[in-house]
């Protein structure tokens, strides 16, 4: 009988893979957008806009990762009830798979997230479990995937191991076909936030495993774990729950693998909204706060190459869109209550604009 029953599970897992394929076989690439810069500096920019999935965010690309991950493994049967601990974006994009599969999504976050993305894990079916802190999400997400049965999803474990870092349609093999035909194809570097860790860990495997000279820059907000951890490998830091929603963590997690990064910057939360807003300016494109923490960190690498002479392109991400923080992040009063204050910073990415240099000794 238990083989009888593996084999419906089986059955039933095909069924559900099939239908992630085919719901990726009808979606376009995103965009890889080409950013204004002033021409005498010979730097290209481009930014990957991942806000152009289905909902709206990098994190599409991991939850589909993780679903088909579960279902190989097992994990994920008809009826499993999923379950995840997210801030919010993750949580978005496993509701629309759980959906998809007509299977149960409950996603556990701390009170302070964006109503915006509540409101989106609802429109796709999920429920929502608030937490008063964001340190509790693991425990009680691993609590609800037992008394319900179901699948803890664990994104912070397993975003590292669930996407092929060799290819096979991963967002490091599409930022390289895309820049293909450019005037520098191969990147000085590629620029990332770390969440989970996954999508550092898959960029940077991508560029060891292709042998490409392109250096991986992985930007962490204020009192983040990661920036330490990789810092000093020995240690074992504590920070801070974020500020910046998506990334930056309290501890290290799982699948952060610092081996695989060149280099980190660390990112003052104001300067991450300050770029944000300064993106908007200048392209007309309204990011979310983690894409203005890629782009300070991309500013001053920038400034790097252009003392030094240096001609080539830089890759970055816009993680998802500025319509999920329209109560938050581009709200200037609340940012008054958050004690996110960006003016400063914004005059040093006008400074650095006007002359090539980036100076932010001022603010510090």
């Amino acid at each position: 009988m238990n083989s009888l029953k593996n084999l419906a599970d089986r059955d039933w897992a095909a069924n559900a893979i099939r239908r992630i394929e085919t719901e990726n076989n009808r979606s376009a690439d995103t965009h890889l957008h080409a950013i204004p810069l002033p021409e005498h500096w010979g730097i290209e920019l481009f930014l990957k806009d991942e806000s152009t999935h289905r909902t709206g965010s990098l994190k599409h690309r991991l939850a589909r990762s993780l679903f088909l991950f579960g279902l190989v493994n097992g994990w994920i049967t008809e009826g499993t009830t999923i379950v995840e601990a997210s801030s919010g974006s993750t949580a978005v994009s496993e509701a629309y798979f759980a959906q998809l599969l007509n299977l149960p999504f409950i996603a556990v976050m701390a009170r302070t997230t964006s109503p915006e993305k509540v409101s989106l894990i609802e429109k796709f079916g999920g429920s929502c479990h608030f937490v008063d802190h964001a340190s509790e999400v693991y425990a009680k997400a691993e609590d609800l995937a037992r008394s319900t049965g179901g699948h803890y999803m664990d994104q912070f474990t397993y975003a590292e191991r669930a996407t092929d870092w060799r290819g096979n349609n991963n967002i490091a093999e599409s930022i390289f076909e895309q820049l293909a035909l450019e005037e520098h194809p191969i990147p000085e570097w590629v620029v990332v936030g770390a969440g989970t860790g996954g999508t550092s860990a898959t960029i940077g495997r991508y560029l060891r495993y292709h042998r490409h000279r392109t250096a991986l820059a992985v930007v962490d907000p204020e009192n983040s774990a990661f920036y330490p951890g990789w810092a000093d490998r020995s240690s074992s830091p504590t920070g801070k729950p974020s500020r910046i929603e998506g990334i930056g963590r309290a501890r290290l997690e799982p699948s952060f693998v610092p081996d695989v990064i060149d280099h980190m910057i660390q990112v003052p939360d104001a300067g991450s909204i300050a770029a944000m807003r300064h993106l908007a300016t200048l392209t007309g494109f309204h990011a979310g706060p983690s894409t203005g923490t890629n782009l300070w960190g991309v500013w001053q690498l920038m400034a790097r190459m252009i003392a030094d002479g240096r001609r080539g392109s830089i890759v970055s991400l816009m993680c998802d869109g500025g319509d999920r923080y329209a109560c938050t992040y581009y709200d200037d009063k609340w940012l008054e209550t958050q004690d996110l204050n960006p003016d400063r910073h914004s005059q040093v990415i006008e400074r650095f604009f006007a002359t090539g240099q980036w100076d932010d000794g001022a603010i510090r």
